[in-house]
């Protein structure tokens, strides 16, 4: 049967998000996002047109990855940074214990600080961040927390800071596709995890690029992208200028 994609599909979670999925099925979904999301997400794109040039700027850039999950963008950005001959202070946010336990066991070396908590906590506390960002996460939230989200992510920011959340857009085409693509290595490369199924619930999930602007407030951008992509931007006044 067919899904319907006219709406968001947000009364069915996805299997990760269970507090009492399966432990081993959860721990090779975490080390999977890195091959779907270098497929999915580009984030090499991001690296180059955002991360490098403020970077090159800043004497040490303050990243925040907002339901950093396993970790993997986390890990990429210090990697390409380290390399260009960058500093950064890379923190990996998310709220669920498990996922912070897993991505800090697997750190490689990449120097990352991991957290377990919510934006509002960190807004509390008074942080602030040159770049806030996240992946694959928006889908997760309902629109009170989606909005929650956007206000804490503004405050995290530094006045002439970044935030862009990505996402995947949900669409028949988005749908088709992914089911196409995971269907061949649902039994060798995705066996035992998480990410096929999730990956289709997460798409009817999504928000479209109207309902994003619908939500935002007018001082956001919301943009859609190839293939099946919405990025959600924001940028301080010193950034703009």
């Amino acid at each position: 049967m067919r899904p319907v994609l006219t709406t968001r599909d947000i009364d069915t979670p996805e299997l990760m998000d269970d507090p009492h999925a399966d432990t081993r099925a959860l721990a090779r979904t975490y080390g999977r996002f890195g091959f779907v999301n270098a497929l999915v997400s580009r984030p090499g794109t991001l690296y180059r047109r955002d991360i490098r040039p403020r970077a090159l700027r800043s004497r040490r850039l303050r990243i925040l990855d907002v339901g950093a999950g396993g970790g993997d963008l986390c890990r990429l950005l210090a990697w390409r940074l380290r390399h260009d001959g960058l500093d950064a202070e890379i923190t990996a946010l998310d709220a669920d214990e498990r996922a912070i336990r897993w991505a800090s066991a697997h750190d490689r070396g990449a120097g990352i600080r991991y957290r377990r908590a919510l934006t509002t906590e960190l807004v509390a506390a008074g942080e602030t961040y040159d770049v806030v960002l996240s992946n694959h996460v928006l889908h997760h939230l309902g629109d009170a927390e989606l909005r929650t989200v956007l206000r804490d992510s503004v405050q995290l920011a530094a006045p002439d800071g970044l935030v862009s959340h990505h996402d995947i857009a949900r669409s028949r085409m988005a749908h088709v596709l992914f089911d196409a693509a995971t269907w061949p290595i649902s039994r060798t490369l995705l066996a035992d995890s998480f990410i096929r199924e999730d990956g289709l619930i997460s798409i009817r999930r999504s928000y479209t690029v109207s309902e994003l602007a619908a939500i935002a407030p007018t001082d956001w951008i919301v943009r859609g992208g190839v293939p099946a992509r919405l990025e959600l931007r924001w940028e301080g006044d010193r950034a703009r200028s």
